[in-house]
């Protein structure tokens, strides 16, 4: 499945609450804004990650001279050095100044500079970042970033698959995170989208945004310690309702440490109301055996249901050489909802030519043949039928002599967004075989 971009789409408002250091100390604090992380982690063996630090202001872009300035603090020098990574740039390990282009971060995020782990460092060692930036109005905004050598890698523990739950019934989802990676971290940020799911319990240290109608839960856990290693379970566990109809559901989840903000990948929405539930903890707790997943996964939930579809075939009356057209109809007879699971199998009547298929847009007035053709059989995916819904296919025949043809369903192997669920099988579990297949028989 590809829900994955679906999930990810940051949103820069939520962004922005995790981010810390944030100071004006000249010009209009209304007009101009600098972003800092509180924490940035680096890792040990000196590679690079993208520092996120932007300034926000009333336009875009603006134009004209711009100047950013970065310092390792003083007593930083052995655990923090800098990279210049712009022709724009210049200064050495402990001091770089950045104009002019390289220093428009107005809504970017920079990799103009990196820091890095200073040579001889260990995991654990920490320096100190004073930034800098004076806007093209002569404002004066600094930030200020605790640099950490090494990094906590946050992981969680994958559920074990379900055997299929009743249409709208609760699932309660655990969430175990381990810190696997070389230094503790302290302060939890937990990301859960209902996806096709929705809460059942709004928690308390949870936001709920409006731009997501509440399917966004943004926890926080600001006082939880991770050690490398060690593992936390956040109690009691999520609630979520299934869906009544769709058969392949998911949900997903995301963990970051909560002063480092979310990864490049990772977004969330800002604003939103706190739930009038319990307050979620995330405890100590053994590290349990299983599969973990750095930094987020996607849990499926498949249903204890089946999807009763029937397809429709034709009788076609005429002599050969004349035109006919054929609707060939997919109902889905319910009571579930499989997605994009089936594909329609045409098989035209013997001596009988396609003159006309089915066509989709591809590009602003492009079209290309909706369904595959090994040059006899036409095989057409079936989008996403609800139960009671229905799809057509329509096909030009010029007839030939008395024959007979066929069309039939099957289940795919995999599909797009919504079929099959991670690690569920595929398919509509159709509790009626009888009606998958049909004849198309040209009779004279």
């Amino acid at each position: 499945m590809d829900r994955t971009r679906h999930f990810r789409t940051a949103v820069l408002a939520g962004v922005l609450l995790l981010l810390g250091g944030l100071t004006a100390c000249a010009g209009d604090e209304k007009v101009f804004s600098l972003s800092a992380p509180e924490i940035f982690y680096v890792p040990a063996n000196g590679g690079k990650k993208v520092f996120p630090l932007r300034v926000d202001g009333p336009r875009p872009y603006a134009p004209g001279a711009r100047r950013l300035t970065v310092d390792v603090a003083p007593g930083s020098e052995g655990a923090v050095r800098l990279r210049d990574d712009s022709r724009n740039c210049r200064g050495s390990a402990t001091h770089i100044v950045c104009e002019g282009p390289a220093a428009n971060l107005n809504g970017l995020t920079t990799d103009v500079f990196a820091p890095l782990a200073a040579k001889g460092s260990k995991p654990g060692d920490t320096g100190y970042l004073r930034l800098t930036y004076v806007t093209t109005d002569g404002g004066k905004l600094t930030a200020r970033t605790r640099v950490v050598v090494g990094e906590p890698v946050l992981e969680l523990l994958t559920p074990a698959p379900d055997k299929g739950v009743r249409p709208g019934a609760e699932v309660t989802s655990p969430v175990v995170v381990r810190n696997a990676g070389d230094v503790p971290v302290r302060g939890l940020a937990l990301v859960v989208n209902a996806g096709d799911l929705e809460f059942v319990q709004r928690y308390a240290n949870c936001r709920y945004p409006k731009p997501h109608h509440g399917s966004q839960a943004v926890c926080s856990f600001p006082g939880v310690r991770i050690a490398p290693g060690k593992s936390v379970t956040v109690r009691p566990g999520l609630r979520l309702r299934a869906s009544g109809t769709k058969m392949y559901g998911s949900f997903n989840r995301m963990v970051w440490p909560l002063a480092a903000g979310p990864g490049p990948d990772q977004g969330f929405s800002g604003g939103g109301e706190h739930g009038d539930g319990p307050v979620l903890r995330a405890e100590a707790t053994k590290t349990p055996s299983g599969t973990f997943t750095k930094a987020g996964d996607f849990v499926g939930v498949l249903l204890a249901a089946g999807a009763d579809y029937e397809v429709s075939g034709a009788d076609l009356h005429g002599n050969p050489g004349d035109t006919r057209e054929v609707r060939l109809t997919v109902r889905n007879n319910g009571p579930g909802d499989p997605g994009y699971s089936t594909r329609l199998v045409f098989g035209p009547p013997p001596g009988t030519a396609v003159l006309k298929e089915p066509m989709t847009e591809i590009d602003d007035g492009d079209h290309e043949p909706y369904c595959a053709n090994d040059g006899y059989t036409y095989t057409c995916d079936v989008e996403g039928l609800e139960p009671g819904k229905s799809s057509t296919f329509e096909f030009t025949l010029r007839l030939g002599e008395p024959a007979t043809g066929s069309v039939r369903l099957e289940d795919k192997g995999s599909g797009p967004s919504g079929s099959p669920a991670p690690g569920g099988p595929p398919g509509r579990h159709d509790p009626d075989a009888s009606n998958d297949e049909a004849s198309v028989e040209v009779t004279g």
